[in-house]
């Protein structure tokens, strides 16, 4: 393996707005997808194990902790934030793409994957929501609370106490996140309306309709897929990623022991090194 490259950032200009990213290293190319209110750095230490031999793009996606507002005409009900996906790896003019999809992130790559398959070659979802679970429960409450006035305003209010906010993060990983690193995920959607604006486009349009029209299309989805899951997660359990396996005609699991939601926070190299195995091991099967 060769040395690990250092990250660069860049930006991206798109049709719906600003993206920007980091990437690092040289060879088949890897994009991360992140999920509600994370930004990329929730990848970082996966992408550390991974850059030496691969190229790692890790995106900040406009679902709530974005440092740049989106344009105001922006789609970003999932169909939508699956439409700027695809079009970053267009404006990057990239080929043969793994997707890595995680949390909710991962129900946006269950969506662009099988509505934009052009340029895809292998699909990774780690702990994410799936099926009939988008969000679950009780995240299932937020959606229709975030439809109606000030309903942003009333989901914001619990996490300007710290001790909310980083417990609530934290049952989402097995291991401490450095509470400068929730905080930050969540300054961007307090300190700019125009981020509050696109945070609540987001949450308003999650709906499990996408994921089980998703489930429908994965069905002829034919490249290799590796369901790379944390087994310790009380929201995304181990039998989910068994009912996508399936579903998807060339998927196979591959457990994490002890990894919950954020799985890439708790076993980076565990989680790298399966991607990297993975990325060696499988051919690419030709869509029909």
């Amino acid at each position: 393996m060769t040395k690990t490259e250092t990250l660069e950032a860049k930006t991206v200009e798109l049709p719906q707005g600003t993206i920007s990213y980091r990437e690092a290293g040289a060879g088949p190319p890897i994009v991360f997808v992140h999920g509600f209110l994370v930004d990329g750095r929730l990848w970082d230490g996966a992408a550390k194990v991974l850059s030496g031999d691969f190229r790692t793009i890790l995106g900040d996606w406009p679902m709530g902790s974005h440092a740049i507002p989106m344009a105001a005409a922006a789609d970003l009900s999932p169909t939508g934030m699956a439409q700027i996906i695809a079009d970053f790896l267009a404006a990057l003019d990239l080929e043969d793409v793994t997707i890595v999809g995680n949390d909710s992130g991962g129900a946006i790559s269950q969506i662009l994957v099988t509505r934009h398959p052009e340029r895809i070659g292998r699909l990774v979802l780690t702990n994410c929501d799936s099926f009939e679970r988008f969000p679950p429960f009780p995240f299932s409450l937020m959606p229709p609370i975030a439809r109606l006035p000030g309903g942003m305003t009333a989901l914001a209010v619990p996490f300007r106490l710290g001790a909310v906010r980083h417990a609530t993060y934290g049952f989402f990983a097995a291991r401490p996140i450095p509470k400068p690193l929730v905080d930050s995920w969540l300054e961007p959607s307090w300190r700019d309306p125009l981020i509050r604006r696109d945070t609540r486009k987001f949450t308003a349009g999650i709906h499990k309709r996408y994921t089980l029209e998703a489930a429908e299309r994965l069905r002829s989805f034919e490249r290799p897929t590796l369901l790379a899951w944390g087994v310790a997660d009380r929201f995304f359990k181990l039998s989910e990623a068994e009912r996508l396996a399936e579903v998807i005609p060339h998927a196979r699991v591959q457990e994490i022991a002890g990894g919950k939601t954020f799985v890439a926070l708790d076993e980076p190299q565990l989680l790298g090194d399966a991607i990297a195995a993975f990325m060696r091991e499988s051919v690419p099967v030709p869509a029909a």
